[in-house]
């Protein structure tokens, strides 16, 4: 019997903006590898797009049939420009790839005929290696097996996690029915954790697969946006619409409300920008809205 998962079309998607231009010879280098022949790559630019297209020529890829480059004209962040680049699949399997990132040169052939394999299965996600600066991978235990994945078992697993975002498998190297991607609306609008949210959701959603070998080389670098810190408050940490505490600062004539810190002053409220908040309820509100998809909705796979 033949394999139909061989001749299953995968459309790559990659956002990537300027800082990135220079990881992307090696992301297509990675994507050449594959021993699955029927895929797509599909790079959607966010901001100035100069360096990056720069970077596509100088490494063959923007002269490859296989390859269609769009940019936003606007910086937008990875949320917004993935789901931009999801707007322009036609393929059944949707497979993500980060501009830094690199593919395992199996790693399509393996999701995808996991994805053959188990039909209820909405994404199919693998080990994730760290790439290191000087060339070495490292490997990660997971908490989970392989095989299926039921519904909710990755969501179950992330809320009972000892440390923040303590995922059980990495979302970054998923593969995605695209069936199931639009029903969840695409990458998540969430500060830093747009894959996250994503594979949280899908989970409560629909079963999944995951394969027992390295699919994605996880990229470590200094500019990589999941280790910088950020200001972001988001609105869900302390409450900032109750009563302020006195300040020593003085009114201007006519305003009954107090005076906002200065630049650099800590608001003893807790909103001073930092989501402390908002970063500790992530995983409770996250796990209280995938119980409740799970419970109202049907398998979306």
């Amino acid at each position: 019997m033949p394999d139909y998962h061989a001749f299953m079309q995968v459309d790559v998607v990659t956002a990537v903006h300027e800082p990135y231009a220079v990881f992307l010879a090696s992301a297509w280098d990675s994507l050449r590898r594959q021993s699955h022949a029927h895929w797509s790559w599909l790079v959607q630019i966010d901001g100035p797009s100069a360096a990056v297209a720069a970077a596509l020529e100088a490494c063959g890829a923007s002269d490859d049939p296989r390859v269609t480059v769009r940019a936003n004209g606007t910086a937008e962040g990875p949320a917004v420009t993935r789901n931009i680049a999801l707007g322009r699949t036609a393929a059944p399997l949707v497979q993500n790839l980060d501009a830094d990132d690199e593919l395992e040169p199996a790693a399509l052939d393996l999701l995808a005929a996991a994805l053959a394999a188990h039909p209820r299965a909405g994404y199919a996600v693998g080990h994730a290696r760290d790439l290191l600066p000087d060339g070495r991978l490292t490997t990660h235990d997971l908490p989970v097996r392989p095989g299926p994945l039921p519904r909710g078992a990755l969501s179950a697993q992330w809320a009972a996690a000892d440390r923040p975002y303590g995922l059980p498998v990495h979302p970054a190297g998923a593969m995605w029915r695209r069936s199931l991607l639009l029903a969840l609306g695409g990458w998540s609008a969430l500060h830093g954790m747009e894959d996250t949210g994503l594979l949280i959701a899908a989970s409560a959603a629909a079963d999944g697969v995951l394969v027992d070998a390295p699919t994605l080389r996880y990229r470590k670098h200094p500019a990589q946006r999941s280790g910088q810190t950020s200001k972001f408050s988001g609105g869900g940490g302390a409450d900032c619409t109750g009563p302020a505490p006195r300040r020593a600062a003085r009114q201007p004539p006519g305003v009954d409300r107090p005076v906002a810190p200065r630049s650099g002053q800590t608001d003893p409220a807790g909103c001073d920008g930092r989501g402390g908040g908002q970063r500790r309820s992530i995983p409770r509100a996250v796990a209280a809205a995938t119980a409740a998809v799970r419970e109202s909705t049907p398998n979306l796979a």
